[in-house]
């Protein structure tokens, strides 16, 4: 991408008459650290130039949007033809609550639903258990059967809607809850369009709600996978996340390389059960977060496209383009707002969003303001889904494709944050793989690592969080936050004792002796599961089966 050897020298001539200027602005106003290293550390040089792209390769390298290796989209239209799907991930309460908070949402211009789960259903136990005591409905909507999944789509017509669900060792119970209320509403599975996180080996080194231990979990992936090829052709059957990743503290560098390599476990996975590589890694997604240091984000997304594209077509002989696709949802970075100046958020926000957009995402979230202090009011929603939208409308970055490109920073940093990855990803590979290298501690030591000098830059005031280490005021302490109240525990403890009560307890018993007979000989678990909660078996007694068969994951 560079130039002729002529004009190297010239530029090479050039860049010394420069230096000469800038050693003497540097005597007179010093710069303001001895270094710009990223969260990544990768150096911010001062000048990025033609010799920093000097090996990259247009064709091979950075392409057209819609073509292999992606790095520019993929998509050959982008956001010319429609804009990224708008969602805001909500849920909180009981299914009444949120479900009148999506169609608050939809009224707004919301394009797409992303369902946020109560810590009691990411874990599969049942609002009534004790285990559950003071968590019901806290971070989250509490689901408990296919009841409360069908007030949760009450008015919802889900041929016409997105829905992500993030939800991951109980995901196949969800799934299941969503077929049972589509086909109440007269919607056949083949029509169904969004995605379930179900990525369970982040859990393990990064969130922590596994249920299974790795080989279980692995194998009711894989059965989602077969299902879904079969039934649900136009669901995304995982979302392979980052997201999570880099929450715990990792650096973006980090977040690429191991998610990733989680998405490549999930692909041998499935081939080992006989699945042909092009017939499902059309239906993989990949979550992300995106951070404050916008242009190494933006680096990020393409470095992982194309990363991406070059792993499935040399590790696992991909053929058809949409196997080699990366889709992904992003969702600006919870760990960086604060509690402090929360309005300082919507700034926040608004450049990760923006950093999002040039980077590519296909779907996008937008934190509210007052999430470090509580869940979001109404209000906050509204302005973070109005971001996107004044990005989209107002801005003119999704009227050009992947405008940032050609440029010598973007593409140097594109091209390192890539070979970083691959580097980290070789040494899992070197390890055994994902599970091999959480059984020895290493991505936990490497996100711990990460966070803790990321601290150390914070306390040390090298990275400055405006209005918490620096710029900081007197201020009052915040009035109009939204409490989930111990009531609704209650009241939705009272409506699951009523599904008890009135549906038929045979055919519950039969539905789950079924499905433990069928988890213990090995075969695919979802038919069994769908068949289960039809009959108003709950979460909880499903995940119950599967953890009297596959055992239960303590961390070492």
């Amino acid at each position: 991408m560079c130039c002729s050897d002529d004009k190297k020298a010239r530029l090479s001539e050039r860049q010394e008459q420069w230096q000469g200027m800038v050693d003497k602005a540097l005597a007179r106003f010093p710069e303001r650290k001895e270094s710009f290293p990223t969260t990544s550390g990768i150096e911010m040089k001062r000048l990025f130039g033609p010799a920093d792209v000097d090996a990259i390769d247009y064709n091979e390298d950075v392409g057209f949007p819609g073509e292999f290796p992606f790095t520019r989209g993929v998509q050959p239209t982008m956001y010319r033809g429609r804009f990224w799907t708008m969602r805001q991930y909500a849920g909180f309460g009981s299914a009444k609550q949120t479900n009148e908070r999506y169609r608050y949402l939809l009224g707004q211009g919301q394009t797409g639903l992303s369902v946020a789960f109560d810590l009691p259903t990411q874990i599969g136990y049942d609002s009534d258990m004790e285990l559950a005591d003071g968590e019901v409905g806290k971070v989250g909507v509490a689901i408990d059967s296919l009841a409360d999944m069908e007030i949760l789509f009450d008015q919802i017509a889900l041929d016409k809607v997105s829905t992500s669900m993030t939800i991951n060792a109980p995901a196949a119970v969800l799934l299941a809850m969503y077929i049972a209320v589509a086909e109440k509403q007269g919607v056949s599975s083949d029509k169904l369009r969004g995605t379930i996180q179900n990525d369970v080996l982040k859990e393990y080194f990064a969130r922590g709600t596994y249920i299974f231990p790795p080989q279980p979990s692995m194998k009711i992936i894989t059965d989602i996978f077969s299902y879904c090829k079969d039934n649900l052709p136009n669901w995304n059957t995982i979302s392979i996340s980052g997201y999570h990743i880099r929450e715990a503290g990792s650096s973006a560098v980090q977040e690429v390389a191991f998610t990733l390599a989680d998405g490549l476990a999930y692909v041998d996975a499935a081939i080992k059960t006989g699945l042909d590589v092009d017939d499902f890694a059309k239906r993989l997604s990949f979550f992300f977060n995106v951070h404050n240091n916008f242009l190494e984000e933006v680096a990020k997304f393409r470095a992982a496209r194309r990363l991406w594209a070059r792993l499935m077509k040399e590790r696992f002989g991909a053929k058809k383009a949409s196997s080699m696709m990366m889709r992904f949802h992003t969702q600006t970075a919870g760990c960086s707002l604060t509690a402090q100046q929360p309005d300082n958020n919507v700034v926040r926000v608004t450049m990760q969003a923006l950093a999002a957009v040039l980077g590519g995402t296909n779907s996008l979230h937008t934190n509210s303001r007052d999430e470090a202090l509580c869940l979001p009011t109404e209000d906050s929603v509204r302005i973070a889904l109005r971001t996107q939208q004044i990005i989209a409308h107002e801005s003119g970055v999704a009227d050009t494709i992947d405008p940032l490109a050609g440029s010598y920073m973007v593409e140097s940093m594109t091209s390192e944050i890539e070979e970083k990855a691959l580097a980290y990803i070789k040494k899992i590979d070197d390890l055994g793989g994902v599970v091999k290298a959480i059984e020895a501690g290493y991505m936990q030591q490497e996100i711990g690592d990460s966070a803790y000098a990321y601290q150390k830059s914070v306390e040390s005031e090298d990275q400055v969080i405006v209005g918490v280490n620096r710029f900081i005021v007197e201020e009052a302490a915040p009035t109009t936050l939204l409490r989930v109240k111990q009531e609704m525990e209650i009241e939705q403890r009272n409506s699951l004792a009523a599904v008890k009560a009135s549906r038929d307890a045979a055919a519950v018993a039969d539905a789950l002796n079924s499905l433990r007979q069928v988890a213990e000989a090995g075969d695919n678990l979802m038919p069994s599961i769908v068949s289960a909660v039809k009959t108003y078996a709950t979460l909880g007694e499903v995940c119950g089966v599967l953890r009297e068969v596959f055992g239960e994951y303590i961390e070492g």
